[in-house]
């Protein structure tokens, strides 16, 4: 069938439903925004149209979710506005192949071995899930942190599932109702879409059961949060050794002592950023004068403080990206953590160990040693905290592996300055606490710009700071001491490998119907 300009708007409304249904936006169409681009596939004959209109759903709905980009390119990058936005339109074209290439695969196995029209609708579901689950993206998104966004309660099932589950029963939910659309006329179409709308009240409601059996808490934590608000140019001089170091310092100090100035009850510790300290801390460095101002200042307050600061990897003589855990006298508890998942073409070139001359073509570029992965934790006074970076608690691996170690909650510093005030920092926030569901511990997150906040094992969000202001606040945290793994931290494969069961399956079954037909 020779497709008609009157169908290639179908592949845009499913990019328009796919970006206004991710955060900051409502989940409104979450369970039917590939209908729309099935059926263009569907009426298809070549697949240069199935592949075109993958990529056009791609493009309109990276330019809705993650326009972003844009002022990261400008900020971050040094260009231009103009030259911001080209990069931005490029990046809406290659960021999510997954949905072209998935047209692609179901276009040739349709072509090759001819399935019937029940079986391949299904195996296009299961396709486009598996290549959304296994393709590489900037960051590891999915379309199941959307419910959490909205606090729909079916997000509870991610500690049986994970958030990654969520977003493959959430695609798989277009299936049967791309049905019901095709069969609407029909007594079948509304049973099938009566189907899938008890099917969502009873799991939000097991939602609901899950998180009333969630254990009572049996310990309280009494944490400050620090946000400093400090400009990218201020940030990058101190890294440079250019200046601002004792602004930056100064600024922190006077919003922890302005906040501690109202409390009357104990804080167990403090919490600042991503590289908050403006200068180097290490177990085996000379003091600086910047390190004894800090010591002094946590001595004469009795506080401790978990910190963002750059350490020294002295193996490679590079700098680290570091959290290091300080006592009330000021000294530092070891063994500190260094960021492992570094950002690129901020702290480290692709490349660069094969190819060192692209060094020398981006001199301006972070040059820092990886850290040694999640395989420590910070511990005081009884706490055992889960220690990360920025975007490694984007990756789910790397927070189970800290429950693994036993951590007790979650400590997430961050900086989001460079994305300015839309979208990104209530994205990264969501995806950032969604380890607290999954592993049901409370995740504690320090940004330089905000969000900052805390996330419960419950899922509940606490006060959130104001973005691009300083800010320091107080919080009660409930914990217990010795949690028990969640059924996603023993299982987490499970969802995955229940996927390629179900694609092996289909195939198996339209080989066996294609060999019965030709007998």
């Amino acid at each position: 069938m020779k497709p008609s300009a009157r169908h290639w708007w179908l592949p845009v409304l499913s990019g328009v439903f796919i970006g206004t249904s991710y955060i900051p936006f409502p989940p409104w169409a979450s369970l039917f925004c590939f209908v729309p681009l099935w059926l263009f596939w569907q009426r298809q004959a070549r697949w240069r149209e199935v592949v075109l209109g993958g990529f056009l759903t791609a493009f309109v709905f990276t330019l809705i979710g993650f326009n972003w980009v844009t002022y990261v390119l400008h900020e971050f990058g040094q260009l231009d506005w103009p030259v911001a936005v080209l990069g931005m339109l490029l990046f809406a074209l290659l960021a999510h192949l997954f949905v072209p290439l998935a047209g692609l695969l179901w276009f040739l196995g349709q072509r090759r071995f001819r399935w019937r029209p029940g079986l391949s609708l299904a195996l296009m579901a299961l396709i486009t899930v598996l290549c959304e689950a296994n393709s590489p993206t900037l960051f590891d998104w999915n379309f199941g942190y959307s419910w959490y966004g909205s606090q729909v309660p079916l997000y509870h099932w991610a500690e049986i599932v994970g958030f990654s589950g969520l977003s493959a029963a959430t695609l798989l939910a277009n299936w049967p109702l791309l049905l019901a659309w095709r069969q609407r006329r029909e007594a079948r179409g509304r049973r099938l879409l009566a189907g899938v709308v008890v099917a969502f009240a009873l799991l939000n409601l097991g939602g609901l059961w899950l998180k009333q059996r969630l254990p009572q808490p049996d310990g309280l934590l009494r944490v400050l949060l620090v946000q400093g608000n400090v400009g990218n140019f201020e940030k990058i001089s101190a890294e440079l050794g250019k200046g601002y170091q004792q602004a930056i310092l100064d600024r922190y100090l006077k919003a922890t002592d302005a906040a501690l100035a109202g409390e009357v009850r104990p804080i167990d510790f403090a919490l600042w950023p991503e590289t908050a300290f403006p200068a180097l801390l290490g177990e085996d460095l000379n003091p600086s004068p910047y390190s004894e101002r800090l010591r002094e200042f946590l001595r004469q307050r009795r506080l401790a403080l978990v910190t963002g600061a750059y350490g020294v990897d002295f193996a490679s003589r590079l700098l680290t990206n570091s959290l290091f855990m300080l006592d009330q006298d000021g000294e530092i508890v070891p063994p500190h953590y260094s960021k492992t998942r570094l950002l690129a073409f901020g702290e480290y070139i692709p490349g660069e160990s094969w190819f060192p001359q692209l060094r020398s073509w981006l001199p301006p570029t972070g040059q820092f040693a990886r850290g040694p992965g999640p395989t420590v934790l910070l511990e005081w006074n009884g706490l055992r905290m889960g220690p990360q970076v920025c975007y490694e608690s984007l990756f789910p691996d790397f927070s189970r592996a800290l429950a693994d170690l036993g951590a007790q909650f979650i400590v997430n510093t961050t900086n989001d300055s460079w994305y300015g005030s839309w979208q990104e920092p209530w994205q990264h926030m969501m995806m950032t606490l969604a380890r607290g569901v999954e592993l049901r511990r409370p995740v504690l997150r320090a940004t330089n710009t905000g969000i900052s906040t805390v996330g419960l094992a419950s899922g509940e969000v606490l006060r959130q700071s104001p973005l691009h202001e300083p800010w320091a606040g107080v919080y009660d945290v409930p914990f217990v001491r010795v949690p028990a793994p969640t059924v996603y931290q023993h299982a987490y494969w499970a969802v995955p490998a229940l996927l390629w069961l179900a694609l092996a399956a289909g195939l198996v079954a339209g080989w066996r119907e294609r060999r019965v037909s030709r007998v």
